[in-house]
């Protein structure tokens, strides 16, 4: 018998994969489109509602199972149920419901990639290379279910996977002063990825830490080391106002007769990566492309909207050396105008 219809039932939750909720999030029915053999949903959108993104650097550590009022889990648990019903609309008795179970990330593919792309499952990063001030850890984010151990230089950690979202994305420190890093299977054999840690002196300006989701869902270091410039932009309205004393007919010539009001201001960074390798391409598109974006700036850790609109992919052969310039708008404004 043909397939009709299908009834959905979308869970999403924290936790372990035992931790299921009774009730789903979504329920779904849809019909066959006459001619097609087959029935697609998307699901992607309505779990990405669940996927509570909030970052805080908390001293510099990333551990989000033990600070979820600071750092909340940005990984869940995916269940869709389906029930099939077939062109009589009397429910298939042969290997019914199907059941899908996944672990879901806010990442995303490229076109390129093709629909529902399989991403990274070891290192998530994209780039080669990472860049530290000297004498300052890092952090590489890692899928825990993919990565069997990580060597950094002569040191080895083993990874491990207890199922539960508040670790499937995990975030190994990166010692002071590293130099290469190896990125392992499940196996503990196979090399996924090798990461070249270039430690930068910077005797002039102050490197600033910015942080951003990137493609994999993952939160990803990024520092600027050069010239780094602050700007103010004002914004106000005035109208104009009666001054004149009613019982005189006068008025003071120390009240203003042009008032201001609704004034408020933006902050605005204009920052400089220093000279990079090619490779951090990837990297600084990512950064452009996200949604969610943080500056660690005079010691704390504020949100920030990449304001630049247009990234000119550069290269040793055209540019020789490569320096990227990228403007951050405050995403609050200066003046507390929160009720």
């Amino acid at each position: 018998m043909a397939l009709k219809r299908i009834e959905m039932s979308l869970y999403v939750w924290d936790g372990l994969l035992g931790d299921q909720p009774t009730t789903p999030q979504y329920k779904i029915n849809k019909s066959r489109i006459t001619n097609n053999t087959n029935i697609s949903l998307e699901i992607g959108e309505l779990v990405r509602d669940y996927l509570e993104i909030t970052f805080n650097d908390y001293a510099y550590t990333y551990n989000i199972g033990n600070v979820p009022s600071e750092l909340k889990s940005h990984t869940k648990w995916v269940r869709a149920l389906v029930d099939y019903y077939d062109e009589s609309d009397n429910y298939y008795t042969f290997d019914n419901p199907k059941e899908f179970t996944f672990i879901a990330t806010d990442g995303y593919g490229y076109f390129e990639d093709g629909s529902n792309p399989e991403l990274e499952r070891d290192a998530l990063i994209s780039a080669d290379n990472i860049y530290l001030p000297e004498n300052t850890t890092g952090k590489l984010p890692l899928f825990a279910e993919g990565v069997g151990k990580v060597v950094i230089d002569s040191t080895t950690t083993q990874i491990t996977d207890n199922l539960n979202t508040n670790q499937k994305i995990q975030y190994l420190t990166i010692p002071q002063n590293s130099s290469v890093i190896q990125v392992y299977d499940t196996d503990d054999a196979t090399l996924k990825k090798t990461i070249t840690v270039t430690n930068i002196c910077e005797p002039k300006y102050t490197p600033y830490k910015v942080t951003f989701l990137n493609r994999y869902g993952a939160f990803q270091d990024l520092y600027f080391y050069k010239k780094t410039t602050e700007d103010t932009s004002i914004t106000d309205e005035v109208f104009k106002r009666n001054i004149v004393l009613n019982q005189t007919s006068s008025y003071q010539t120390y009240e203003s007769q042009n008032q201001r009001y609704n004034l408020n201001s933006k902050t605005k960074l204009v920052m400089n990566t220093g000279f990079v390798l090619e490779d951090m391409n990837k990297s600084i598109e990512e950064l452009f492309f996200s949604e969610n974006v943080w500056i660690r700036y005079n010691g704390k850790t504020l949100p920030v909207i990449p304001s630049s609109k247009n990234l000119a992919y550069k290269t040793k052969l055209n540019d020789n050396l490569i320096n990227y310039t990228v403007n951050f708008d405050f995403a609050f404004d200066k003046i507390n105008n929160i009720r």
